[in-house]
């Protein structure tokens, strides 16, 4: 499990570096920075998929005192 934490956040930084450097220079080359937004985006796609929707609220938790009567 942290192996693909880890993962993520290497391809999230990777396309990150990749994407700002093809725009460091004068004249930027897209193929590279198109690359790179790839890399990015499908690191953030694997952090959003591991995240859940909603929280669980103490209520679900709890048993309905009520219905016991």
């Amino acid at each position: 499990m942290k192996y693909n934490t880890y993962l993520n956040y290497l391809l999230i930084f990777i396309g990150s570096m990749v994407a700002i450097y093809a725009q460091a220079g004068v004249k930027q080359d897209v193929v590279v920075l198109i690359l790179g937004i790839i890399i990015l985006m499908f690191g953030l796609y694997r952090i959003s998929s591991t995240l859940s929707s909603k929280k669980q609220s103490k209520e679900s938790h709890e048993p309905n005192q009520k219905d016991d009567a």
